[in-house]
């Protein structure tokens, strides 16, 4: 069956850094878009960072530019999301997510979240 299972979350002082990994299975990876998606208490999950199937640069969020780095594996189906400077604004529950459209059919994974938390 479909997994995207994320690691890598901790708590961590603000300015620190941390690594993500989402490793994925049961689906083509390569074919699929992935993203990074986190969601703050109280607030609506919000896009992060994406990378294409074909990886290259990717696409960022304003508040993360310059900050994090997502990178992917396709050789190992595995996701990472870099996060340098971390701030308290970055706690959240950070999602992994997979997505391919292909003619009509929208197909989306979703992993089960790891906890990043930016405090001193």
């Amino acid at each position: 069956q479909v997994q995207l299972v994320e690691s890598g979350g901790d708590l961590v002082q603000p300015g620190g850094s941390l690594t993500l990994s989402c490793a994925a299975s049961g689906f083509t990876f390569m074919q699929y878009v992935m993203s990074w998606y986190r969601q703050a208490p109280g607030k609506e999950r919000e896009l992060v960072a994406r990378s294409t199937s074909a990886g290259g640069s990717g696409v960022y969020a304003d508040s993360v530019k310059g900050r994090f780095t997502i990178s992917r594996d396709n050789a190992k189906n595995t996701l990472y999301l870099q996060m340098n400077s971390l701030n308290p604004e970055d706690t959240a529950v950070y999602y992994c997510n997979a997505r391919r459209i292909l003619a009509v059919r929208d197909t989306t994974y979703w992993g089960q979240g790891t906890q990043v938390t930016v405090s001193s």
